[in-house]
């Protein structure tokens, strides 16, 4: 029985999905020569080391995942053929459209790597649901993680029932005093993104929207920020 979830699939496969060849500037029925050509022009505009914007690097990658597809006939043609499905069953799941390209490419390159597929245990179609299907749940559940370390340390504060000692006092104010040198020490974007995190509840993809950035971008400042606040701040969370 296919029912709702599967038509809401197919209707977002016809109206939203963003692929490998509008990454390179291409249409699909580019030769491998067209392809290649695109390819070399935005590796040379945002290469890191070439270019200065933000969000090069993020952008970057991306093509050069969406040449990797594209420029192998076999992956290719697997892609052509199955690449809104997964797109599809990502964004049913996942509900935001960065977070579903960014899975739909992860997949594909899996695919063309570690990912490995056994004709003999069912379609290839099958096989990529699941294997999406399993990430973006993988997603789902880990989009509070990034969170928890800032809500302990915001928990183990004391609840202030009876009046400090001068002692608590000053270990309050050494305590508030280490948190805001560690939040100094890291970039002004790694400092806004976990801010709006803690304090606004926005997901990744919100504050990717909010800021203008890549969310590949973001997942790196977050990661960034929060493993050097935990570096820094080791002894106060046990």
């Amino acid at each position: 029985e296919t029912g709702e979830p599967v038509r809401r699939i197919m209707d977002i496969m016809a109206t939203t999905e963003r692929d490998y060849y509008e990454l390179l500037g291409v249409s699909r029925d580019a030769d491998d020569g067209a392809i290649k050509k695109a390819f070399r022009r935005l590796a040379r505009q945002l290469h890191p080391d070439v270019s200065s914007e933000p969000e090069a690097e993020q952008r970057f990658r991306e093509v050069t995942e969406a040449y990797e597809v594209l420029s192998n006939s076999e992956t290719r043609a697997l892609y052509d053929r199955h690449g809104g499905l997964v797109y599809g069953v990502a964004l049913a799941i996942l509900r935001s459209p960065q977070e579903a390209e960014d899975l739909t490419q992860e997949v594909f390159v899996a695919l063309c790597g570690h990912l490995g597929y056994d004709a003999a245990r069912g379609e290839l179609a099958g096989f990529l649901v699941t294997a999406t299907r399993s990430r973006a749940i993988d997603r789902v559940r880990s989009r509070g993680r990034h969170l928890r370390l800032l809500r302990r340390w915001h928990e183990t504060a004391p609840a202030g029932a009876s009046p400090a000692t001068p002692l608590q006092n000053v270990s309050t104010k050494q305590r508030t005093e280490r948190v805001r040198v560690a939040l100094t020490e890291l970039s002004e974007r790694e400092r806004e993104v976990l801010e709006l995190a803690y304090f606004q509840d926005l997901t990744q993809s919100e504050i990717a929207d909010r800021l203008g950035a890549p969310l590949g971008s973001v997942k790196s400042w977050a990661r960034r920020g929060l493993l050097s606040l935990r570096d820094n701040l080791q002894d106060l969370v046990g």
